[in-house]
C-alpha cells in the first residue's frame, strides 16, 4: 500500500472517529472561540467592553489587576456571586455552571495572552540573545542540537553526556556528548510516517514515544522504549477487512549494540482487541522509574471512544501501569487479589480488573516522573479547555477523567460524562490536582531537578508547555503548590525535558520548521 493511501486511510479514519465521539470533549476546534466570545458578548461586553478593555459601566479585565482575585476560581465565583456594593450583579441564576466556567477561563486566557489557536510554527526558533533573568538565576538558553525532525518525543540523558532520541516518526538516533546525531538505530520497532496534520491535531498511529535508560544502566545496558504498536488489517474488529490502522501502547526494553536494537523483550503490553483508531497523540507515552525495581507507564485516552474504558479497570486506557522491570506484576499493586476473591467495583467498573493498574481516570498524561526524595510518583496531564494538572498519583486512586474536571469542554459545556456513562460517584472519592493550570498553557514534560548547576532549584519541579511555549518553576512543600514561575515565555513547544550529566536542564524543542535540543546555562 502506498504511502498517499495509507494518508487517506488515516483521514478517514480520524473522520470516522470524530463523527462518532463528542468532539468538544477532545481537542479544540478554531469556530468554539466564536462561542466563548458570544457568550461574553451577550452577558459581558456592554459593561466590560467588547475586548474586555471596560467601559463607562464596568472596569476593564485585562491589563489590570483585579481587586477580588485573578485564578479561574475566584473570576468566575465573582461572576456567580456578583459584588452588589460594587454594581456587579450575580450570574448563577441566569447562566448555567459550565457558562460561568467558561467566562472565567475566557477572561483568564486573555490576561495571560494564551493563544487558544496552538498553532504549529512552521518558522525556524530564535533563541534569544541575552540572559533570561528569574527570581534565583540569570541564564542562556544555549543550542546543544539543531535540524532535528519537527516531531521529536523524548530525550533520554547518557552517563557519557549524550542522550538518547526519539523521533515519533522516525526513530531511535545517538546524540553525542558534543551535540552530533547518529544514523538510526537498525532493529527498532517501526516508526510509521504516514500520519497527518489535519489544523492543530497531530495524527499518527505507530509512533515512538518515551525512552529510558534503567536506573542500573552502566551494568545491565537496559533500555526501555514505550511506543505505539500498530497493528494491520484483521487485527481486531475495529480494523478488520477494513484496511485501517489500529495501535496500542507498548513496552519493550533492549540493548543498544553497534547501531542496532538488540535482545529485545516486552515489558508490558495490550489485548489486541484494545487496539483502537484513537491516533497516538492520545496514548500518554511517559515511563519512569522507582527506587525499588519497579517500572511505570502512562496511557490516555486511547479508547474506541474519547471516555471510552477510562473508568473501567478491565480496561487499559486512561491509566498509569507499574510492573518489575522484567515485566512481572507486584504483588502489592493496588487491584492485585489473591485467587479466587474479586476487587470490590465503582459504579460502572467491573470486577475484572488489570492487575497492572496504579492509578485512573487520567485524560492525557504528558508527564511521569519518581521523587527519590520523597518517594513518590507524580505526573502531569492535559485537561480540555482549562484543568491541565500536576498530579501526586496514589495508588488506586482515581483522578476523575472524564467524570469531572477543572476546565470545560472545547464547546463550554461541563464536564460530566458520568451522567452518559451511567456512572455516580462523590467528589470526595476523586483525587484533585496539587496544581491546577486553568487555563490551559497545554502542560507538557516535567523533571524534579537533582544537579548542581541550579542548586536553588534542587528538588523543584521545571515543567514546560507546549500551547503556551513556556517553562515553569514549581515549588511544593509538603504536597501543597507554594510558588510558581514563569521562566521562559514563548519559546517553542517544549515536548521534554531532562537534566543532563553536567547538571544542565536540556529542553526538547518541537517545530515544523526543524526541532532542537536546547540547554540553560547559568550565568
Amino acid at each position: 500500500m502506498s504511502v498517499r493511501t495509507r494518508k487517506w486511510i488515516i483521514v478517514l479514519t480520524v473522520v470516522a472517529f470524530m463523527l462518532g465521539v463528542p468532539m468538544v470533549a477532545y481537542r479544540y476546534l478554531p469556530e468554539q472561540e466564536d462561542s466563548f466570545f458570544t457568550l461574553y458578548k451577550d452577558n459581558c461586553a456592554i459593561c466590560h467592553g467588547e475586548n474586555l478593555e471596560g467601559s463607562p459601566q464596568g472596569p476593564a479585565l485585562v491589563g489590570v489587576d483585579l481587586s477580588h482575585g485573578d485564578t479561574v476560581s475566584d473570576i468566575r465565583m465573582g461572576i456567580a456571586e456578583g459584588y452588589p456594593s460594587g454594581g456587579m450583579p450575580a450570574w448563577s441564576d441566569v447562566l448555567r455552571a459550565g457558562q460561568l466556567s467558561s467566562l472565567a477561563i475566557l477572561v483568564s486566557e486573555k490576561r495571560l495572552n494564551f493563544d487558544m489557536t496552538d498553532l504549529f510554527d512552521a518558522v525556524e526558533i530564535i533563541l534569544p540573545v541575552d540572559a533570561i533573568v528569574t527570581e534565583e538565576y540569570n541564564f542562556r538558553i544555549e543550542e546543544f542540537v539543531a535540524n532535528i525532525d519537527p516531531y521529536p518525543f523524548s530525550i533520554a540523558p547518557m552517563p557519557d553526556g549524550g542522550f538518547l532520541l526519539t523521533e515519533k516518526t522516525r526513530g531511535i538516533s545517538i546524540i553525542s556528548p558534543e551535540g552530533e546525531q547518529s544514523a538510526l538505530i537498525e532493529g527498532t520497532p517501526t516508526a510509521y510516517d504516514d500520519g497527518l496534520r489535519l489544523g492543530n491535531l497531530e495524527v499518527g498511529f505507530g509512533w515512538l514515544l518515551d525512552i529510558a535508560l534503567h536506573p542500573d544502566y552502566e551494568n545491565n545496558g537496559w533500555v526501555y522504549l514505550h511506543y505505539g504498536d500498530r497493528c494491520g488489517d484483521g487485527c481486531n474488529r475495529a480494523n478488520r477487512g477494513l484496511f485501517l490502522p489500529v495501535s496500542m501502547n507498548r513496552l519493550e526494553r533492549a540493548r543498544i549494540r553497534d547501531g542496532q536494537w538488540v535482545e529485545v523483550e516486552t515489558i508490558w503490553s495490550a489485548e489486541p482487541n484494545t487496539y483502537t483508531s484513537m491516533p497516538d497523540v492520545g496514548a500518554g507515552g511517559r515511563i519512569a522509574f522507582d527506587d525499588q525495581g519497579h517500572v511505570f507507564l502512562s496511557i490516555g485516552m486511547k479508547g474506541s471512544s474519547n471516555y471510552g474504558g477510562i473508568q473501567d479497570l478491565s480496561l487499559p486506557y486512561g491509566k498509569i501501569h507499574r510492573v518489575n522491570d522484567d515485566g512481572s506484576v507486584p504483588a502489592d499493586n493496588p487491584f492485585v487479589v489473591e485467587l479466587g476473591t474479586s476487587v470490590e467495583p465503582s459504579p460502572g467498573q467491573t470486577t475484572d480488573a488489570m492487575q497492572t493498574i496504579w492509578t485512573y481516570g487520567h485524560r492525557s498524561p504528558q508527564g511521569l516522573e519518581f521523587n527519590f526524595l520523597t518517594g513518590e510518583l507524580w505526573g502531569s496531564e492535559m485537561g480540555p479547555r482549562g484543568g491541565d494538572e500536576v498530579n501526586l498519583l496514589l495508588p488506586g486512586r482515581n483522578y476523575g477523567w472524564p467524570l469531572t474536571s477543572k476546565g470545560v469542554n472545547y464547546n463550554g459545556t461541563a464536564v460530566e460524562y458520568g451522567t452518559n456513562l451511567g456512572i455516580e460517584f462523590d467528589i470526595n472519592d476523586i483525587e484533585q490536582p496539587v496544581v491546577d493550570f486553568s487555563p490551559s498553557p497545554a502542560i507538557s514534560s516535567f523533571v524534579f531537578y537533582s544537579g548542581n548547576a541550579f542548586s536553588n532549584w534542587q528538588d523543584n519541579i521545571i515543567i514546560g508547555s507546549l500551547k503556551a511555549r513556556e517553562l515553569y518553576w514549581l515549588v511544593i512543600e509538603d504536597d501543597q503548590l507554594v510558588y510558581k514561575e514563569t521562566l521562559i515565555k514563548g519559546l517553542a513547544r517544549i515536548r521534554d525535558i531532562e537534566i543532563g550529566a553536567d547538571g544542565l536542564i536540556y529542553l526538547l524543542l518541537e517545530n515544523q520548521a526543524g526541532g532542537k535540543i536546547v540547554r540553560l546555562v547559568p550565568e
